[in-house]
């Protein structure tokens, strides 16, 4: 168990503002960022990696998506498009899920 800096996990200052607000509870990114059980501070408040699981985008779900702060799957795949230059959103491409609780 280690402690990681946010910016590791959240990329930006939203996602650690809607994390703060218990909006966001889990993301997806392209590697594994943190082993489970990791903890990371945000403004005083301490969150504890709960799960690292390897997944696929076609495995995520409207739920996944809210739990990233997104209102559907849809607006989730908007998002990375706007995030990344020359997205391509690609069901059999590999992600990897950490999910995290605040405690």
């Amino acid at each position: 168990m280690a402690h990681i800096d946010p910016g590791t996990l959240l990329p930006n200052d939203r996602m650690r503002q809607q994390a703060l607000d218990g909006d966001v509870t889990q993301i997806h990114r392209g590697q594994q960022y943190a082993d489970e059980g990791d903890t990371f501070d945000l403004d005083g408040t301490t969150f504890e990696v709960v799960e690292v699981t390897e997944r696929t985008l076609g495995d995520m779900t409207d739920a996944d998506a809210r739990a990233e702060g997104a209102r559907d799957l849809d607006h989730y795949k908007q998002i990375l498009e706007h995030a990344h230059d020359n997205f391509e959103w690609d069901d059999s491409s590999d992600i990897v899920r950490h999910r995290f609780e605040r405690q």
